[in-house]
C-alpha cells in the first residue's frame, strides 16, 4: 500500500487513511460516470414527458455533482489526491456503459434508475467498509450519499412506474 502523498495532522492512522482514499477514489470515479449518465439522459430525452424528465435529469446530475465534490474533498482531507479525471473514470468506473442509442423516455428512465440503484448499493457497502475500518466520518459521508442516491433513484423510478409502454 502506498502512503498518502500529503502530510496531514488528521489523527487517523496512515494505513486507514490510505484505504479510505482508495475507497473514496473508486466511488469518485463511479459517481462522475453516474453524473455523466444523468447528463446524457438530460440532453437526449424526448417525448410527451420531455420537460419534466429533462428538468429531473438535470436536477439528478446537479445533486450527484455535489456528492462527487464531497467525496473528492474527503480524499484530499485524508492526505490523498482526488482522482477524478476523465481518463481515470473511463478506466476504473464499475458502472455499466450508458447506451447512447436510447430513444424513448422510458428507456432513459430505466437506464438511469438502474445506474442510480447500482451506485446506491455500492455506496451502502462503502458505509459498512468505512465503519468496519474505523473511519466514522467517511462512513457518515457514504451514508449521506447513499441516502441522497436512494431519493434520486425513487424520483427517477417513479416516472417509469405504472407506464404501459
Amino acid at each position: 500500500m502506498n502512503s498518502p502523498p500529503y502530510v496531514t495532522r488528521n489523527n487517523l492512522s496512515e494505513p486507514l487513511r490510505e484505504k479510505m482514499i482508495q475507497l473514496l477514489n473508486q466511488h469518485l470515479a463511479d459517481i462522475i460516470d453516474l453524473q455523466l449518465q444523468a447528463k446524457q439522459a438530460h440532453w437526449n430525452v424526448k417525448g410527451p414527458n420531455f420537460i419534466g424528465l429533462h428538468e429531473l435529469f438535470d436536477r439528478v446530475a446537479g445533486e450527484i455533482e455535489d456528492f462527487a465534490d464531497s467525496m473528492a474533498e474527503r480524499a484530499v482531507e485524508l492526505g490523498g489526491v482526488a482522482k477524478g479525471t476523465l481518463q481515470i473514470v473511463v478506466k476504473v468506473s464499475r458502472l455499466s456503459v450508458y447506451r447512447v442509442d436510447l430513444e424513448t423516455a422510458n428507456e432513459h428512465v430505466d437506464a438511469l434508475s438502474g445506474a442510480l440503484a447500482a451506485f446506491g448499493a455500492s455506496a451502502r457497502a462503502a458505509v459498512d467498509t468505512a465503519a468496519q475500518e474505523g473511519d466514522a466520518n467517511s462512513a457518515d459521508l457514504f451514508t449521506e450519499v447513499s441516502r441522497g442516491i436512494d431519493k434520486l433513484t425513487w424520483l427517477v423510478e417513479a416516472h417509469g412506474q405504472g407506464a404501459t409502454t
